[in-house]
């Protein structure tokens, strides 16, 4: 691609706090400018609870569709606790995106950065650099409008493991360990999962272990999951690639972000073979929306996600780069104090933390 040349990118602002750290990502994609060697055009799409009370609608065929052509999705954040589909269930078109463009792997990053938040004492908790992939298309999420409730008495979900998701899913878990093993981590991928008890997940660990033999210099590991919440706490550094059923991931992830401050430090991607969407992995958070407090940092490092992902997909180093550049302004933000979120102890919103990333560029 030449200069000249441009991807779409779909934003998805969403509701509460997402439109403001949409914002902050536009803004930092803006600074860096020619240097990604290739222009972003953005086509902002509605969606969201506030889409729905307003349209009956909270993803429309024509912002699908929209985003269904565009080369990657930046989404912001969806939902609010007051408004929810009839049968109760939340909004949620993130769920309604990863169902409808395939998007099977949930890349979860949890690696501590130098002055960001020491939750743990154990100074082994400055070493935490581990990648969380949940399933995101089936599993326990695949009864998401078809489970069942008989006579008021009892009410029924089901899992659903196909053999076809997890070897993309493994294979995928595989080759992110073996990337990462070249840039010096261990080279490890562990699957979670309680093969112990249930029997579609025997046969997930059973698929593990089958496209393990295709990648024999990474160490394939399993682990029980509550084991593994014991062990997130206990001794993350040990970890190098999880990879989990959805439901798992839905929760360990959100483990994983408590070690490193909270939510406003959990960026997140949905990956699949033709799409990608990234979005930080926090809520709307309704009680600080509009008043310029929220951490924009989850959203910043999942937009370098996203500009990794395309440098890699399109062999564009330029813009492999300048997600390296996001990464290693938001280190210097924090190590050298130059602006820190209130959820990690410090006094700045949303603008000045952008600002300080923008300058650290």
């Amino acid at each position: 691609m030449s200069p000249n040349d441009a991807f779409r990118i779909a934003v998805f602002p969403g509701d509460g706090i997402g439109t403001e750290v949409t914002a902050a990502a536009l803004a930092v994609l803006d600074a860096l400018g020619p240097r990604l060697g290739v222009r972003l055009d953005y086509a902002h799409l509605p969606g969201g609870a506030a889409t729905y009370r307003d349209t009956g609608v909270a993803l429309s065929d024509e912002a699908l569709k929209s985003a269904t052509a565009a080369d990657a999705i930046l989404f912001g954040a969806m939902g609010l606790p007051g408004i929810r589909y009839p049968d109760g269930t939340e909004i949620a078109p993130q769920l309604d995106l990863r169902f409808a463009l395939e998007l099977y792997a949930g890349v979860r990053p949890i690696r501590a950065l130098p002055g960001g938040a020491r939750v743990l004492a154990d100074p082994r908790a400055a070493d935490i650099d581990l990648v969380l992939i949940r399933e995101s298309t089936e599993g326990l999420f695949a009864s998401r409008g078809k489970g069942t409730v008989e006579d008021d008495h009892s009410a029924r979900d089901t899992q659903v493991i196909t053999r076809a998701t997890s070897e993309r899913l493994f294979d995928f878990a595989f080759k992110l360990a073996t990337r990462r093993k070249a840039r010096g981590r261990p080279g490890k991928v562990t699957c979670v999962d309680k093969a112990n008890v249930f029997v579609s997940f025997a046969f997930f660990r059973k698929i593990f272990h089958e496209r393990a033999i295709r990648f024999p210099d990474i160490l394939a590991e399993h682990h029980y999951v509550d084991a593994t919440a014991l062990d997130l706490v206990r001794q993350p550094w040990d970890f190098d690639v999880l990879v989990t059923e959805n439901m798992f991931g839905d929760i360990l992830s959100d483990l994983g972000a408590a070690l490193l401050g909270g939510m406003g430090m959990a960026p997140s991607a949905d990956i699949g073979d033709d799409h990608g969407l990234f979005q930080p992995a926090h809520g709307s958070a309704p009680d600080i929306a509009g008043q310029g407090l929220a951490n924009p940092i989850a959203m910043l490092q999942s937009t370098a996600m996203m500009l990794d992902w395309l440098g890699q997909r399109h062999e564009l180093e330029a813009l492999s780069d300048g997600a390296a550049a996001i990464d290693t302004a938001i280190a210097r933000v924090l190590a050298e104090g130059h602006a820190r979120p209130r959820d990690l102890g410090g006094q700045n919103g949303t603008a000045a933390i952008t600002r300080a990333v923008i300058e650290a560029l």
